[in-house]
């Protein structure tokens, strides 16, 4: 047998074998997003559209992820009912297009109130450091993170 169709062969062969593997083990993982109805698309749930939190015929309860931009089917649904609008971290499996769900995470953005921050040392826009101290003023203080897709 000569080289080259030693290697075509062991090449063909690994080829194969990932393509056997492509479809029979989902990934397991954890997907961060809003539960919207799956009658909303991503462009809508991007856009906060009041659609997506609107009951329609057949649909059923979705994650919409932001950071891709992709919208999830989530099975089974007794795990999510209840949590429509909620941004949560599901945990499971991805098959597909669809989450198989194992559990769900309410998750919490900022402080509750009365709850101190985190002492901090940042740099503003101009370079200059700032602190939860020089920020702090007669009333108390509101930061506010943006994160805009036109930086």
């Amino acid at each position: 047998m000569t080289k080259f169709s030693f290697f075509l062969h062991a090449g063909i062969l690994f080829l194969a074998q990932l393509a056997a593997g492509q479809g029979s083990a989902p990934n397991s993982g954890a997907w961060s997003g809003i539960v919207v109805y799956s009658s909303c698309n991503a462009d809508e749930a991007f856009a906060e559209s009041p659609e997506c939190f609107r009951s329609a015929p057949g649909a059923k309860l979705s994650l919409y992820d932001d950071t891709n931009r992709v919208t999830y089917g989530l099975e089974p649904q007794e795990l999510i009912g209840g949590h429509l609008g909620d941004t949560v971290t599901v945990r499971g499996s991805l098959d597909g297009d669809a989450i198989r769900v194992t559990s769900i995470e309410l998750m919490s953005i900022g402080l509750a109130v009365g709850q101190k921050a985190a002492a901090f040392l940042l740099h503003d826009q101009a370079g200059r450091a700032q602190t939860l101290d020089s920020l702090k003023g007669a009333n108390g203080t509101v930061l506010l993170f943006f994160r805009s897709a036109d930086w």
